[in-house]
């Protein structure tokens, strides 16, 4: 049974292939223009700093070099049930200088849009075992993002060995511009 996390809960991941799903529905109230909500990944080692730029996946780049993040691709419209978008990993291949994935969720062309996570309902990240589909958490954004554009919904690291989740739900109004700014070198 998998484990409801709150905002700044750890659990164990304990699965070497996992997949990392994203979802999200958007309110009544849209601004009449599509939504396009897109996840992106950053594979950062010790420095808390991308390994290099090919190891920052998003729509435009969706493997990183050893094959052991591939995002499956983006989903234009969020509409229907279910995971949006998803991440497959594979702890087995994963460079070992890699300790850390940070998990992003960013509204294309917000400004121009005029869109905001407030206008985004229902969104959660869930990890579940590849081989064997079994969810092992989940994590529901509780928060009103009235003014945000991009949340970091949360990290995945490496501890002594073990990788683990971290539940983060800290939104910002930059896009993703702020957080390449963050973690490249």
């Amino acid at each position: 049974m998998a484990i409801n996390l709150q905002k700044g809960q750890r659990e164990n991941i304990n699965a070497p292939k996992f997949t990392v799903g994203l979802g999200w529905d958007i309110n009544n109230t849209s601004t009449g223009t599509s939504f396009d909500l897109d996840a992106s990944l950053f594979l950062l080692g010790e420095d808390k700093k991308l390994i290099s730029d090919n190891h920052f996946i998003f729509y435009n780049n969706l493997e990183s070099p050893d094959k052991s993040v591939i995002h499956t691709g983006d989903n234009l419209t969020g509409e229907g049930a279910g995971d949006d978008e998803q991440i497959k990993i594979d702890l087995t291949k994963i460079d070992s200088a890699i300790k850390e994935i940070t998990v992003v969720v960013t509204i294309h062309e917000a400004d121009s849009r005029k869109q905001n996570f407030g206008q985004v309902r229902n969104s959660f990240i869930r990890i579940f075992n590849t081989d064997t589909n079994e969810e092992i958490l989940k994590y529901e954004l509780d928060e009103d993002f009235s003014i945000e554009t991009a949340v970091e919904f949360g990290r995945i690291y490496n501890r002594n060995g073990e990788w683990k989740f971290e539940a983060v739900g800290a939104g910002q109004r930059d896009g993703l511009e702020k957080f390449v700014s963050i973690y490249q070198k």
